[in-house]
């Protein structure tokens, strides 16, 4: 690893995730491992379902 790219991450570190921002990580997360699994998985079909639960949580 260079020494920009470990710059670059090592600031990133200390920078706080807003709460829309972990939550497009977390979908992004699933839409990835799901889509390993099934390539008929799509990102609208994640966030569907993020959605559908979301509302549970509330």
């Amino acid at each position: 690893m260079n020494a920009n790219l470990r710059e670059l991450i090592e600031a990133s570190k200390a920078q706080p995730m807003s709460d829309y921002q972990k939550e497009r990580q977390r979908r992004s997360f699933a839409y990835g491992n799901a889509h390993i699994e099934n390539a008929l998985v799509t990102r609208q079909m994640v966030d569907e379902a993020a959605d559908k639960l979301g509302k549970h949580d509330k």
